[in-house]
């Protein structure tokens, strides 16, 4: 089983013009970083548990019954009365996407730390906005650290959301100390930018590989042992981005378990084309993401 941990929200995506002073057309779709993670989880038929607090509201209850459509283990999920978070999107000319929160006293945010994880967890993933906003930030901090050195292969995507980091300095000090125990990192370049650090540096500190989303450009790993692999994008007619690094994390773990990978050594073992391969249907699951309005990964059947 691969547990996915961080927040479920709703994005509101725009949905034609409106009609209300020209105001846009919202449509609500399910959401998040971690949550999109697990679906797409679910979708490509990996055993997969969410772990997070949902409120008890409708937005709530949708968020929940999507991740049982996707077949996804419920029972780590808290609940609680605060309401939603909320995610504005903007889609860019290029099918970008830009974010603004409505974040203020919602349930995720109040996470706290759970048992232990079934000893049939492999792997954790986590990321995105759970690990800025306090204090469940720092029930996920410890869910991560706790999980590592238990063995557990931790799968980190800072994903930053800038508006919502109120100090810059003090993330960027805050990531660098997650890194002795996180064994796999993904960053976008836009990531890798904002974090003002270098690849080099971040091996060093811990994990054993990071793997670098490069957009239109494709995929690149960048090994411990000093080895950088790389592939191209899938060309597709983009609809918009949402998803779609979510989807890279959802593959790249579906791929690295039917590989029998899913540990420091498993990592190290992956020559150029066990990387090739694994890269390559991270970038064929993104582009199917990307190909559909909001966070809609694909299944199974659709990736051949």
């Amino acid at each position: 089983m691969i547990v996915v941990a961080g927040e479920a929200l709703i994005d509101l995506v725009p949905d034609g013009p409106g009609g209300d002073a020209g105001l846009p057309a919202l449509l609500p779709r399910r959401g998040g970083g971690p949550y999109n993670t697990a679906v797409a989880l679910g979708r490509l038929g990996t055993p997969a548990a969410f772990c997070s607090r949902v409120s008890a509201d409708a937005f709530g209850e949708a968020l929940l019954d999507g991740l049982r459509a996707a077949e996804v283990d419920v029972s780590l999920v808290q609940r609680g009365p605060e309401p939603t978070t909320l995610a504005v999107t903007e889609i860019g000319a290029d099918g970008s996407a830009g974010y603004g929160f409505y974040a203020g006293g919602t349930a995720d945010r109040l996470f706290e730390l759970p048992a232990a994880l079934p000893d049939t967890a492999r792997a954790l993933c986590l990321g995105t906005c759970s690990l800025v906003l306090e204090p469940g930030a720092s029930a996920y901090e410890a869910l991560l650290r706790r999980e590592a050195r238990r063995g557990v292969l931790t799968l980190l995507d800072p994903n930053i959301r800038p508006g919502l980091i109120p100090d810059a300095a003090a993330y960027r000090a805050r990531f660098r100390s997650w890194l002795p125990d996180v064994t796999l990192l993904k960053v976008s370049e836009e990531d890798a930018r904002w974090l003002d650090g270098s690849v080099e540096q971040w091996l060093a500190a811990g994990p054993a590989a990071v793997v670098v989303t490069r957009g239109a450009e494709g995929l690149t790993v960048h090994t411990r042992q000093g080895a950088v692999y790389a592939v191209p994008a899938e060309r597709v007619a983009v609809v918009d981005t949402i998803g779609a690094g979510d989807t890279v994390n959802a593959a790249l773990l579906h791929r690295l378990a039917a590989r029998d990978a899913l540990s420091r050594a498993g990592l190290a073992a992956l020559d150029e084309a066990g990387w090739g391969d694994v890269l390559r249907f991270a970038a064929r699951a993104a582009a199917v993401t990307c190909s559909r309005r909001g966070a809609e990964p694909p299944h199974a059947a659709e990736l051949g």
